[in-house]
């Protein structure tokens, strides 16, 4: 099965090289970990200590991973080691920002050279994956070397547990490997159990996310950001983060139109992807508006309100939300299923976003259920929305204190997933899920 699975791997690079190289150029992505990728050459570790092995895909995983990690690190002996992977370049560049004292590396893809290499520099032992990865080489290689693997924070769409289902008898191999399946609802738990997690394995932490969340708007990254912008206490500051096309191109136009009779208010627009930036840029200068970039800002701002701000770093959206009075969250009509919404309710903003969040779904229904936020079925309801929050301030702080409460009140889930990694041994359960939360 692994060289079929290799073969299949050299075919699709072989067919992605015109898109790998196009990106390589154009935007200078893909330059970075090629030895450590395709070879599997990791940093080595000394056998003499615990070796935990923590992987994060991209941004969004490794700002929920530093939580985790600084616990884990808190719990732990001195002598554990610690290896950060992850597979973007973005996500690499604030792994090495973020991690102090944790070697940072790349993940190998998952020829089986290349992990059977890396599994055999690092020596871990525990491996520790995001939310859901299923590298079949990579799983079955630890299974091989008796090195035990754990998923936490995990979740499972609709759209993905259709497709895995479709390929039950192949994928259920590999969930019956995890030695540790840390889930964030009972409805994820279910579905991985379904797939082939292993009962005693599984257990329903909750999701990590919201104990990450920063709830304190007079935070210094925050308040940094504030004065950077020039943003004054008097203005109204709607913020569209990360955002697909065309939402900015929608964002754009509601503030222009309302320009005229909200003076006071500020927009900041942060595409999700560092390589539509530019993209981004040249559509604010298109449309005659001048443009405040974050990367071009060095020390405090002259800028004035009618600028638009373009927040074009990595690492930084999540204090940037403690700026917003108004949030739509992007990825909620086009095809990704919608980004994570839970901090800018965590800061008491006034939360919005489109129809298509199906990979938030529980976190949406509860959200909207406790009047935390406002779902939008359709682009024609953007301007309307934004203009109702921005007429009525007692409506949006009615919306972000019931958010700030929602998040409040969701605690623990780091500290039970700490708990079960800090454990070399699973307690057994009859109980088909072990419900820690």
């Amino acid at each position: 099965m692994k060289w079929i699975l290799n073969f299949l791997y050299v075919l699709l690079l072989t067919l992605l090289s015109p898109v790998i190289l196009w990106r390589n150029l154009r935007h200078g992505r893909y330059r970075q970990g090629w030895k450590e990728k395709l070879l599997g050459r990791l940093p080595t570790f000394s056998s003499d200590s615990e070796v935990i092995w923590f992987h994060a895909v991209s941004v969004g995983e490794v700002l929920q991973l530093q939580h985790v990690v600084e616990h884990f690190r808190n719990a732990a002996s001195d002598d554990v080691q610690i290896l950060i992977t992850t597979s973007t370049d973005s996500g690499f560049s604030l792994a090495t920002e973020r991690f102090a004292g944790c070697t940072v590396s790349w993940f190998p893809l998952d020829f089986s050279w290349a992990v059977s290499t890396a599994l055999q520099r690092v020596k871990p032992d525990l491996v520790v994956l995001v939310e859901l990865e299923l590298w079949p080489n990579f799983l079955n290689t630890c299974a091989s070397r008796g090195v035990r693997t754990a998923l936490i924070n995990a979740r499972l769409s609709d759209r993905s547990f259709s497709g895995y289902s479709r390929i039950q008898r192949i994928v259920r191999p590999l969930f019956q490997q995890f030695a540790i399946v840390a889930a964030q609802t009972t409805e994820y738990a279910d579905r991985l159990l379904t797939l082939g997690a292993q009962p005693t394995a599984t257990v329903v932490t909750g999701s990590i996310k919201f104990d990450g969340a920063e709830s304190d708007r007079r935070n210094l990254n925050t308040q940094r950001l504030r004065a950077l912008f020039n943003i004054a206490d008097s203005e109204v500051v709607f913020i569209a983060g990360s955002t697909q096309a065309p939402e900015e191109k929608l964002a754009l136009d509601v503030w222009q139109q309302l320009r005229a009779t909200h003076p006071n208010l500020r927009l900041v627009l942060v595409p999700r992807h560092r390589e539509r930036f530019d993209e981004v840029a040249d559509l604010v200068t298109a449309m005659n508006v001048s443009l405040l970039r974050r990367s071009q800002t060095e020390s405090t701002s002259t800028g004035g309100s009618d600028q638009v701000i373009l927040l074009d770093t990595i690492g930084e959206l999540s204090a940037c939300w403690g700026l917003a009075d108004i949030a739509f969250v992007g990825g909620s009509f086009g095809q990704r299923g919608g980004q994570n919404m839970l901090e800018p309710a965590a800061y008491g903003a006034a939360v919005c976003f489109g129809p298509n969040t199906w990979n938030f779904k529980e976190i949406v229904s509860r959200l909207l259920q406790a009047g935390g936020a406002k779902q939008l079925q359709s682009p024609d309801e953007f301007l309307p929305t934004v203009a109702e929050l921005s007429n009525d301030a007692e409506l949006r702080q009615q919306y972000g204190r019931a958010a700030q409460r929602f998040v409040a009140a969701q605690p623990g889930a780091i500290s039970r997933t700490v708990d079960l990694l800090s454990n070399s041994k699973k307690s057994e359960s009859s109980d088909p899920i072990r419900n820690a939360a």
